[in-house]
């Protein structure tokens, strides 16, 4: 049975939090490094629901993608949502540790999940790592269909593969278009458009997606179409869960910890319901 801290060893083995964006805070939140792990439950955010769900499952580690405070806090009052969870971690004797930018930019990480979520052969990252020699780390990644599909074939994949969420898939561009590469990036990716034109690829499929970047993409996309998919941001990076948990059950049983290893199905999608346009005239209202 390992300690706390060791399955944290090994856990900075795969994301290294140096590799982290200066601005993530990422690593372990709460947690007696001495403290033994038996089971670990693996989970997009660190919100109530997830805390709740790792008690009832007697987990010793809850290991999230998203931090908890991200921008730092002065308060760890009950009274605060955040707060809360600190409390019923401690209370429970769970440890609460973050890998965010660190498995976005890893080898094997969140874009490699998303990527094969959706059967897509991986060619190199998007965004590479200048550190990386190798050249296989990085941000996003660029991918390969096995056969040509139309823009709205691909989103129906997408709409198939990924966890089920009320916003669905949003597409911008000709849906009749054949799509034979794609760059993916989980999490927000309108901050990649021009690493996604250099790459030459005819669609990208990523979360977030605003009004604007979106409009100027296409216009840009006049010399060369490009397809946008628009998934919820939770949906594009919890196959990354089931990655991370694989990936620490293969350490497991070769450390022979016998750790059992969760990944959570709770959906942590914010959004709620979903109601579709139904325009009785061609233009906005007047």
């Amino acid at each position: 049975m390992p300690r706390l801290s060791e399955v944290i060893a090994a856990l900075d083995a795969l994301w290294p939090p140096e590799r982290a964006e200066g601005w993530d805070a990422v690593g372990t939140v709460c947690g007696d490094p001495d403290q033994d792990v038996t089971r670990v439950l693996f989970a997009v955010d660190p919100v109530q629901d997830i805390v709740d769900e790792a008690v009832k499952l007697d987990a010793d580690l809850l290991v999230t993608h998203h931090p908890l405070y991200l921008r730092g806090t002065t308060t760890v009052a009950a009274g605060t949502f955040k707060g809360r969870v600190v409390h019923t971690l401690i209370k429970n004797d769970i440890a609460l540790h973050v890998a965010h930018t660190n498995a976005d930019r890893a080898d094997p990480g969140v874009s490699d999940a998303l990527a094969g979520a959706l059967d897509l052969r991986v060619v190199r990252p998007l965004v590479p790592d200048t550190t990386d020699p190798e050249g296989r780390r990085g941000l996003g990644r660029v991918c390969e269909l096995d056969h040509p599909l139309t823009v709205r074939e691909l989103a129906a994949r997408a709409a198939e593969r990924l966890p089920a969420t009320v916003q669905g898939i949003r597409v911008a561009g000709d849906p009749d278009a054949l799509v034979r590469t794609v760059a993916v990036s989980g999490g927000s990716g309108d901050s990649l458009f021009d690493d996604v034109r250099a790459a030459g690829v005819d669609a990208f499929l990523t979360a977030d997606l605003r009004h604007h970047p979106v409009s100027e993409a296409v216009a840009h996309a006049s010399h060369r179409p490009l397809a946008l998919l628009d998934a919820a941001h939770w949906a594009t990076e919890w196959p990354w869960c089931e990655l991370a948990a694989a990936q620490l059950d293969k350490i497991s049983d070769r450390k022979g910890w016998g750790l059992r290893v969760h990944v959570s199905r709770t959906v942590t999608d914010p959004w709620t319901a979903h109601a579709a346009s139904h325009p009785t005239t061609t233009g906005a209202p007047n």
